[in-house]
């Protein structure tokens, strides 16, 4: 199966300051991404329904970026990212997600990021 690169798009109302603080305290993280987390130093190991992922921290820039390595991911190359812009338009807070799935599971998986960030919209007020 071939793994491919995706990413969408969703602009909330609030600031970059909040969503960052969303992506990197587990007190937030727990209100809309996993079930549980443990962060020691730039490793972050989330929990859902009693399964593990182990991430690692690789790119982190404050109000902006972060960007996470999964440790079993099959491809080096492979990451999670979350890209906070502020629209010079309309004053919008725009997150990018970036992602790597299987390519026949793209529509799942894109499924999967709109229910999850519906979620964080509902935890920062929109």
């Amino acid at each position: 199966m071939e793994r491919v690169k995706f990413s969408l798009e969703f602009l909330f109302r609030a600031s970059p300051t909040i969503l960052y603080k969303f992506f990197t305290t587990p007190d937030c993280l727990i209100r809309w991404f996993c079930d549980e987390v443990d962060i020691q130093d730039v490793t972050y190991t989330f929990s859902w329904d009693g399964s593990e992922e182990i991430a690692e921290l690789i790119e982190d820039v404050e109000d902006e970026l972060i960007r996470f390595k999964w440790e079993d991911a099959d491809d080096e190359e492979e990451y999670l990212e979350f890209k906070i812009e502020k629209s010079p338009v309309t004053g919008e807070t725009i997150l990018t997600v970036t992602d790597y799935c299987d390519d026949d599971e793209i529509d799942d998986q894109k499924q999967l990021w709109a229910t999850q960030l519906d979620e964080l919209k509902k935890e920062t007020g929109g």
